[in-house]
This record gives C-alpha cells, sequence and structure tokens, in this order.
C-alpha cells in the first residue's frame, strides 16, 4: 500500500485509509456478505493466509459486538500479523495437520462454521502459469477446510478464473453443493481475481481428509467418470456490490473541494515482516559499501590540497 499517485487516485485504496481498514480487500469481504450473508448465525471463523489482516479486521469488527466470548476467530498465516482485537493468531503451515489441530484446539473441539482465504501467490503476469499456482494454493485451503469445517458451514476463497478452472471447479462441487463465482466490484474488472462461495459443506460419504492428496479421482468418486470435455461444470457468476457502488478501475479525483488540497493518509498497518526485507536491506548495505570508497578518496583530496596550501 505504497502512496503513489495510481493508489491515490484508486478510491477503495482511499477508503480504506479513511475508514482505518488495513487494505483496500477489506471491501472485497464486505460485498461478498452482502450478497450472500455469509456472518448470519457465525461463532467460528477461521481466516486462512490472513496477513496483514484486512479479512480478519474486517470478522472482528463485524462479529464481536457485545459479548466476545461467544465469538471465536482464528488468523493463520506464515507471516507475523499486528494483533487485532479478538483474533487469535496462528503462525502455521496450511499444509500440515498440525495447524488444523491447533485452529481446532481454539474452537474447543468443534469445528469451524465459516472458512475465508484471501490468499494468492506472488503474480508473474503469465496468467496461465498465475491460474496453476493459485489454483494449488485453493486446492491446499480446501485439503485444510475438509479438516476443520463443521457439516453445512460455508467456504470463501480467491481464484483466477482461466480456461482450465472447470476441473477445479468440479472438486469444489463434490464438496459444496452451492459454488458460485463472485465478482465484487472493488476488485478490477481487468483483474482476473474473483471469489468462489461454497455453501452448505457435505464431503461424500466415508470420506476421510488427507493432507497428502487433496484431489479426489474417480476411484473415490465415480461421478468424476461422467467429467468429459471442457464444460465438466459450469459455475453460476454473481456480481457483487450494489450499481451505484464506485468503479474500480475508475480514476476518481483526489481534491474534493477547490479550497482544500488532499492530503495522503499513512497506512493503517505497516508490513512487519515482509517478504521484501531481505532485499531492501540488501541493496541498502550495498550502497553503503558502493559509496564508502567514494568518500575516502574525497577525504584524502581534502587531505592533499589543505597540504598544499601550507
Amino acid at each position: 500500500m505504497g502512496r503513489t499517485s495510481k493508489d491515490k487516485r484508486d478510491i477503495y485504496y482511499r477508503k480504506a485509509k479513511e475508514e482505518g481498514w488495513r487494505a483496500r480487500s477489506a471491501f472485497k469481504l464486505l460485498q461478498i456478505d452482502e450478497s450472500f450473508n455469509l456472518f448470519e448465525g457465525v461463532s467460528r471463523v477461521v481466516d486462512l493466509c490472513a496477513a496483514p489482516g484486512s479479512w480478519s479486521q474486517v470478522l472482528s469488527r463485524k462479529l464481536i459486538k457485545k459479548d466476545e466470548s461467544t465469538i471465536k476467530i482464528v488468523a493463520v498465516d506464515l507471516q507475523p500479523m499486528a494483533p487485532l482485537p479478538g483474533v487469535i493468531q496462528i503462525k502455521g503451515d496450511i499444509t500440515k495437520v498440525s495447524t488444523a489441530n491447533k485452529i481446532i484446539s481454539h474452537f474447543e473441539g468443534e469445528h469451524a462454521d465459516l472458512i475465508v482465504c484471501d490468499g494468492a501467490p506472488d503474480v508473474t503476469g503469465l496468467h496461465d502459469i498465475d491460474e496453476y499456482i493459485q489454483g494449488q494454493l485453493l486446492l491446499a485451503a480446501l485439503n485444510i477446510t475438509t479438516h476443520i469445517l463443521k457439516p453445512k458451514g460455508t467456504f470463501v476463497a480467491k481464484i483466477f478464473r482461466g480456461k482450465d478452472m472447470d476441473l477445479l471447479y468440479s472438486q469444489l462441487k463434490i464438496f459444496f453443493p452451492q459454488v458460485t463465482i463472485a465478482k465484487p466490484s472493488s476488485s478490477r474488472n481487468s483483474s482476473i481475481e474473483a471469489f468462489v462461495v461454497c455453501r452448505d459443506y457435505s464431503p461424500p460419504e466415508g470420506y476421510t481428509p488427507n493432507m497428502s492428496n487433496p484431489l479426489l479421482d474417480y476411484t473415490q468418486d465415480p461421478v468424476f467418470e461422467r467429467l468429459e470435455g471442457v464444460n465438466r461444470f459450469i459455475v453460476p457468476f454473481l456480481a457483487c456490490g450494489d450499481l451505484s457502488a464506485y468503479d474500480s478501475d475508475k480514476t476518481y479525483d483526489v481534491s474534493t473541494n477547490d479550497d482544500e488540497k488532499y492530503v495522503p493518509l499513512p497506512p493503517v498497518q505497516t508490513p512487519i515482516d515482509p517478504p521484501y526485507k531481505t532485499a531492501c536491506y540488501l541493496k541498502k548495505n550495498s550502497l553503503l559499501v558502493s559509496q564508502k570508497p567514494v568518500k575516502m578518496e574525497e577525504e584524502q583530496e581534502d587531505t592533499k590540497e589543505a597540504t598544499n596550501d601550507v
């Protein structure tokens, strides 16, 4: 969330700062909730790949109101995250059973009502590669979801739409009778990202969650034998957000009045341990090393000049 001129003109970026959200992605979950009513009757929630914590912040504000003891929110990520009121943080890998056991232990042995995941890899710009990596991340999130989500629960995760996503949709359809692709208005139209909303968790009869193999094959479920061609399963698409909402691709004027000057606000929460921290450290030290000899040469020249003057 840097202070570039493009960010200043991004209306959701500015609104996130004004309303105290850690990232503009908070509006995505808020708009999905407006369309699907995710938080109704929910008391145990898991936020996978939570850092920097904008979705956990939404969950904290929406669910924890009067009686904090009845609401349990667990945020999981490998990166550290600044504390949030009422949110339990776990630093763990979502591909390990130990992480699932830690989550369930915080729920006193019970399973979660809602699981959300806004995680995404660093995009390369090559859509085929990005779609594949994001699909694998979604499968990892789905895999741990089968360990910790209660029957009839809801699962929401980010997905990159592409031509080869039909098999992934079919995998989700096996576990969830209701699968919908949602596109919030705060998500740029130019982006291939969307969010899959899976409801009424109902695993196949006799299915045992297994971290080593998240995919079902034809030997485990006969439905796969009927999945042929490119149209294995067509997922319903829903655009989230009011028609009067802001356009995330449009550039808005940063000045509100002629007499007022726009003052950029600092980030609500700066990264605690960002992945680029090492790169910044190396770059800074390499510059220091390169500048040090130059400084010594300047000092030597100044000494020579002083000697000649004498």
